[in-house]
């Protein structure tokens, strides 16, 4: 059975990363942008870090760029925005695609695991997503923050629209912290 620790990313400075360096940890996973309307969920993404991550939490950010273009910048400026206007602390690795042809093995294996997204507004979100987008894969990010959550073992528990605040997951994560 495959879990996030068979994948290796690409880290900001272009080195491979193993995923089992996370291995015993919840993971919380989003693609996010600096230039997205859910942007500001940085705030409260470093907020739970921040609070949960001497529990053996981790967040791991992946920029993206495949909608309308809202993760523009190299990795430094990427890093550079999101310490200066939101402090983030968690792991941020090299910008990728998640859907298409394009996408990482990890992001085709996390829309394989959980192809819809959960949580308050989502269905709708989904809605409005797949009219303005109609050719998309049925298991498609439909856009930046949606966050997948990750037990200890490496399973995928849950995905997440990027309608769902992550102030509104925090108990699913404190369930897997036990």
């Amino acid at each position: 059975m495959t879990t996030i620790y068979d994948f290796t990313v690409t880290d900001q400075a272009g080195n491979d990363f193993p995923l089992k360096n996370y291995q015993g940890n919840v993971v919380l996973i989003a693609n996010t942008a600096t230039k997205c309307g859910f942007t500001k969920q940085y705030d409260a993404l470093e907020e739970l870090y921040r609070e949960l991550a001497d529990q053996s939490f981790e967040i791991l950010d992946f920029p993206c760029n495949q909608f309308m273009e809202q993760a523009p910048g190299t990795s430094e400026e990427i890093n550079q925005f999101c310490a200066l206007n939101y402090g983030t602390t968690f792991p941020r690795f090299e910008k990728i695609d998640v859907n298409s042809s394009q996408a990482i093995p990890l992001y085709q294996w996390l829309r394989e695991t959980k192809p819809i997204d959960e949580g308050k507004d989502a269905q709708a979100f989904t809605e409005k997503m797949q009219a303005f987008n109609p050719d998309a894969e049925a298991n498609a990010i439909h856009w930046n923050f949606t966050k997948f959550l990750v037990d200890r073992q490496g399973n995928v528990v849950h995905r997440y629209s990027p309608t769902v605040k992550p102030s509104e997951i925090k108990n699913d994560i404190l369930s897997l912290l036990g």
